[in-house]
């Protein structure tokens, strides 16, 4: 928890990441940026197909609705803090040469994708008025 709030920290101040190790190959650096800003497009297409299913679908029930723009929105939202404490991550284990750290998020985003997918496809088949 400890290491959890210092990269935190480390969000709102990145020269802090500057003070431990040393330097990386900037091509290292600029890629682990690029992987950041990747999240960030995941993450704003996520709270955009949110919005989409709440502003564009009026016809479906409202529970349908509600939880697909909710579960779609959560996903962006998770997506964008995951995105920024990643790449905090691994400019840290970078400039310390430690492994890269590994995570179990894009599983969980791919699951909540794959649910909300399934969910859609039930709501095409069944009908939108239900």
């Amino acid at each position: 928890m400890i290491e959890f709030v210092r990269n935190v920290r480390l969000w709102f101040v990145p020269e802090g990441v500057r003070q431990e190790g040393r330097t990386p190959d900037y091509r290292f650096s600029l890629a682990n940026e690029r992987t950041f800003l990747a999240w960030l497009r995941t993450a704003l297409a996520l709270v955009g197909g949110g919005f989409a299913v709440d502003q564009f679908l009026p016809d479906l029930r409202w529970a349908w609705r509600v939880g697909l723009a909710l579960a779609l929105l959560a996903a962006g939202v998770l997506c964008s803090l995951r995105a920024v404490n990643h790449w905090v991550r691994c400019e840290r284990a970078m400039r310390r040469g430690e492994d890269l750290p590994v995570s179990r998020f894009p599983a969980l985003l791919s699951l909540v994708v794959a649910v909300v997918a399934v969910a859609m496809v039930v709501v095409v088949l069944l009908g939108w008025d239900g």
